[in-house]
């Protein structure tokens, strides 16, 4: 099987490669790629679309696993990873513990109906009549699955967002079959118990980043995963939702915590000035 597509930044410091949401979004992460490329040399994979069969967990997790061979022999990169992306790094983590590094959860998904359900009743408080006819208009406007996705995803940022810098997010492409397979193939491996369960598995420092807005239930994805993770560490934001990294109020702490704790887990020097995970950002 080819290769996925592979950017890469930064030419010093320890290997970290930054894993997209969607799923489908390839190209959300390049932000926080730009972000970390004056102390880490970072990857920035495109995960696969869908081909002539289904997308799968597994799937994924390969692709990934030559990413991270493709670094060396002995290479235990840091992974960074967003949403869908933070839960591809917990899954590739329990399948290769030895390979994975210090791991950072941001807005991480869910991982049992519970979370998932307050979720969904979230993103339903939120949406008012105006957006509901948008996005039913939507339906009719963009027959194409992938373009009217972006779309809707576009209309919904207000749900997802506080103050938003840009409302560019860079996907680079969005694609609708790749988000519906990857999603449903993890919903039936968490219905047959192989999740969060699996997770106990992963020997790597993780660190879970969150918006106190991210209609994502922190808490509760948080609590969900510490009986597997037990040093879990957590760090929430007020004023801040599913992308710290567009967020006015918190952007700049977002990567200063991001860059200091991956700094101190990893084989590079650590970055002058940065604050502890926590510091004025209500670590519970």
């Amino acid at each position: 099987m080819d290769p996925i597509p592979v950017r890469a930044y930064g030419s010093f410091g320890p290997p970290v490669i930054v894993l997209h949401g969607g799923p489908g979004a390839p190209g959300m992460m390049a932000p926080v790629a730009r972000g970390l490329a004056d102390s880490f040399r970072v990857l920035e994979p495109f995960q696969r679309d869908s081909g002539p069969g289904p997308l799968t967990v597994a799937l994924h997790v390969a692709d990934l696993h030559g990413v991270v061979e493709s670094l060396g022999p002995g290479a235990r990169p840091a992974l960074v990873g967003s949403s869908w992306g933070a839960m591809l790094a917990l899954a590739y983590a329990s399948a290769h513990p030895g390979s994975a590094g210090p791991l950072v959860l941001v807005g991480c998904g869910t991982f049992d109906r519970a979370a998932r359900s307050r979720f969904q009743a979230l993103v339903e408080e939120r949406t008012g009549a105006a957006l509901r006819a948008r996005l039913a208009a939507l339906e009719e406007e963009i027959p194409d699955p992938d373009a009217r996705l972006r779309a809707t995803g576009d209309a919904l940022l207000p749900l997802y967002a506080v103050d938003p810098v840009t409302e560019d997010l860079e996907a680079a492409s969005v694609s609708a079959r790749a988000n519906r397979e990857t999603w449903q193939d993890m919903i039936r491996l968490q219905a047959a118990g192989v999740y969060p369960a699996a997770l106990a598995a992963i020997r790597s420092p993780v660190l879970m980043l969150h918006g106190a807005f991210d209609p994502h239930p922190g808490a509760m994805i948080r609590d969900s995963l510490r009986p597997f993770l037990p040093g879990l560490e957590y760090v929430e934001w007020d004023r801040c939702g599913h992308y710290p990294w567009i967020e006015r109020a918190v952007r700049e702490e977002f990567f200063a915590v991001l860059r200091g704790w991956l700094a101190r887990r990893t084989s590079g020097p650590a970055t002058p000035g940065s604050p502890s995970p926590g510091r004025g950002a209500g670590e519970e």
